[in-house]
């Protein structure tokens, strides 16, 4: 999927191409975004603004994605978009316009603002396995890479059993916040082959090495990617790793 196997992983209203750019020699992706792609989650993401959310609402969400994957494509790293999304049809859209720039889409099922859920986006679609695989499969048909953005510790959801249904589906990755289950990384990894980036509190050599033994592909980092610094310092514990 991406070497270096560090990720940056989005944070809403921040995840640019500029901001992917800030880390683009240790990291070796990038997931923009989140974006929200269509009309209902547009309107959630409205609401999320007005109570003092980040959030990216351009005029055209298409056109920007296109644009901000545009800026990467000479990038040492692989982008990412990580988009909110309801309607298949908006859906497929972005899918086309990432496998133009042979970049990964990332069907966003982990966002838990109320507003979004509501909306049947986000954390929402891990307790309807249907309606996510159907996302799935509908950016994969289009011809995108597809990674799909989850998190642990969700009442009812199993995610072992969830990475098989996607898997099914189409997907080539799964980005695992793991909350603070992060044995949950490695029960993810042996249910499937999935490439697997683990996420949550990656911060330090010890980190990294607890989720590669437990049978991650990558690590992803959220909030350290604002510092390239610290960005650097995970890149050099994944490369101890695999050395």
């Amino acid at each position: 999927m991406f070497a270096p196997r560090v990720a940056l992983a989005s944070l809403s209203g921040e995840s640019d191409a500029e901001w992917a750019e800030a880390c683009a020699r240790p990291a070796g992706a990038a997931f923009l975004g989140g974006i929200a792609i269509d009309e209902p989650t547009r309107d959630a993401a409205r609401e999320m603004v007005e109570r003092d959310r980040e959030e990216f609402l351009p005029a055209d969400p298409i056109a920007f994605v296109d644009d901000q994957l545009a800026d990467l494509d000479d990038a040492f790293l692989r982008a990412g978009m990580n988009v909110r999304a309801v309607e298949l049809d908006s859906l497929r859209e972005v899918a086309v316009v990432c496998a133009d720039h042979d970049a990964m889409l990332e069907v966003n099922a982990h966002c838990r603002q109320d507003e979004m859920c509501d909306a049947g986006a986000g954390e929402t679609l891990l307790r309807d396995t249907e309606r996510l695989c159907e996302q799935v499969e509908t950016a994969s048909d289009a011809g995108a890479a597809v990674s799909v953005k989850v998190r642990a510790e969700v009442e009812g959801v199993h995610l072992p059993t969830l990475a098989k249904a996607i898997e099914r589906a189409g997907a080539d990755a799964i980005h695992v916040d793991a909350m603070d289950s992060r044995r949950v990384v490695r029960d993810v990894a042996e249910a499937t082959d999935c490439f697997v980036v683990a996420n949550n509190g990656v911060r330090d050599r010890e980190d990294v090495f607890e989720y590669l033994a437990y049978g991650a592909d990558a690590v992803s980092v959220g909030r350290p990617s604002r510092d390239p610094e610290k960005v650097q310092s995970v890149y050099a514990a994944v490369k101890e790793w695999f050395l």
